[in-house]
């Protein structure tokens, strides 16, 4: 039989049955999706390593150790930060003005999964589905089908014998472009919700259903030079190596100032950073990027050991990130673009200000609208970084990849970053629960049309020839105050008249 003919039919039967179960989720109490939340949380964490193992079996990306803590975050640490949120029925009432909020579910979230991150966003983007009484269809990466399927199957056994109804996690088995593309544009899909690469990200945009997409990041890490240089060169080391660089977060470049130099580059050398000569960053860059400008994938996720070897370049033991030296931003220079794996680029400018407009030059050549790191200690200086940049998240003195996924800071855990209206997204929030309903409201009458006018009520008005005459009869006892009520009784008359 044709793939792509089964898979498009595997589509509509999994959009049918999620239809039938969305139905059921919306008629639940959130205390009964909690319990189902819960028991997906703790089935997934249980399996974390298990699964973290099979994703880099499979795609070759990354350190398991490291997916061990991706996946509790996408379980346990997300289910921990979402837990006492409402997200469905009555969220608010104001009884003074009238007006009362409650959530209303979607109905079906389209989930797409990249390979970078395949079973803990499989977890994630779930266990937030759930929350806010969505079914969830999964679309695998092809390239991590294996262990997404594995994830699915796990979150969909807990779901179900927790007391969510049959249908309510589904996850596409034969793996098309075709099916894929089905799942996106079926109209019974409520929201799709995608984390992939830039292509992948504009076809749902592009589907003529509503979703939330993110795109690439390429965030700068700026030393400032009132930086404890030591813990900022751990941090990003810290960030980079983690998982070999596959997290969109991770710093992409390094930009310091020409004061503070030398002990930048004795501490990045010192930590295990390699500086690759003009000849050597060329041989590099050759195998960074593909013909058409994409990222090359043989690099995502490896050591810099690993990537420094298919370039044939021989580094020292120990080195963990390559730093190319640069002094351009171009689309054409592969440093200047996101690379998911442990290499720096490495700028050098005169002053703050300098610095501020080379990290604008990067995120606006790519990543406009993600992430972005500084590490300073002169508040007046971030205030203005946060004024300036084209980022959602400004991470201060942290790891980037840890800190804008929420694991080092007090943002959301989330796996699927907004980048804003700048980014080319829907939104600039990690993604929570709440982005996955929508808002019923119910506003009752406060105020008439004629309040709105300005008018009085008709029926008070009196009768311009009785208000005249009553007070004239009266001789001595007329006032200035009588005489204007009269003159403004008669105005508001010959106004309705007109």
């Amino acid at each position: 039989m044709d793939k792509d003919l089964v898979s498009i039919q595997e589509v509509r039967d999994l959009v049918a049955a999620a239809k039938g179960a969305s139905a059921a989720l919306a008629a639940m109490e959130q205390r009964d999706l909690d319990r189902i939340c819960a028991a997906v949380a703790a089935a997934c964490a249980k399996e974390s390593q298990r699964l973290a193992k099979l994703a880099v079996e499979e795609t070759g990306f990354g350190v398991w150790q490291d997916k061990v803590l991706k996946n509790r975050l996408g379980s346990t640490m997300t289910w921990d930060s979402v837990k006492d949120m409402t997200c469905v029925g009555p969220l608010s009432e104001d009884k003074q003005r009238g007006l009362t909020e409650v959530g209303v579910p979607v109905g079906i979230v389209a989930a797409l999964i990249p390979s970078t991150n395949p079973t803990s966003t499989t977890m994630y983007k779930s266990i937030i589905a759930l929350k806010s009484g969505n079914a969830i269809i999964i679309s695998p990466h092809p390239g991590a089908k294996g262990c997404i399927q594995e994830t699915a199957r796990i979150v969909r056994e807990a779901a179900v014998a927790a007391g969510a109804p049959e249908g309510a996690v589904g996850c596409i088995q034969t793996i098309t472009a075709e099916a894929t593309s089905a799942l996106m544009r079926h109209r019974d899909v409520g929201l799709i919700l995608a984390t992939g690469g830039e292509a992948m990200v504009r076809a749902a945009y592009s589907s003529g259903n509503p979703a939330i997409g993110v795109g690439p990041g390429n965030g700068p890490a700026y030393i400032e030079r009132t930086a404890d240089i030591p813990k900022a060169v751990a941090r990003i080391f810290d960030s980079k190596t983690f998982d070999n660089g596959t997290i969109c977060a991770s710093e992409q470049s390094v930009v310091t100032e020409r004061c503070i130099e030398a002990q930048v580059r004795a501490e990045l050398t010192r930590q295990g950073g390699y500086f690759l000569n003009p000849e050597e960053s060329r041989r590099l860059a050759a195998i960074l990027m593909r013909p058409g400008g994409t990222m090359n994938p043989k690099i995502v996720g490896r050591t810099a050991r690993e990537i420094a070897g298919m370039a044939g370049l021989a580094v020292p033991e120990g080195t963990r990130v390559l730093l190319s030296p640069q002094t351009e931003v171009c689309p054409q220079n592969p440093y200047a673009r996101e690379k998911l794996c442990p290499v720096l680029a490495f700028y050098v400018e005169e002053d703050w200000q300098s610095a501020c407009d080379r990290c604008i030059a990067i995120l606006q050549n790519e990543g406009a609208g993600h992430t972005m790191a500084i590490h300073s200690r002169d508040d007046a200086v971030i205030r203005e970084f946060s004024r300036k940049k084209p980022v959602s998240r400004l991470l201060v003195n942290t790891p980037a990849a840890l800190g804008g996924v929420g694991a080092t800071t007090a943002l959301p855990p989330a796996l699927t970053l907004g980048c804003g209206a700048v980014g080319g997204s829907a939104t600039s929030d990690n993604i929570t629960p709440m982005h996955l309903i929508n808002i019923r409201r119910t506003a009752r009458g406060i105020r008439e049309l004629a309040d709105l006018r300005g008018d009085a009520p008709a029926a008070q008005a009196p009768p311009p020839a009785a208000a005249s005459a009553a007070p004239m009869a009266a001789g001595a006892g007329v006032t200035q105050e009588d005489v204007e009520q009269v003159v403004q009784a008669v105005l508001r008359r010959l106004a309705q008249q007109r």
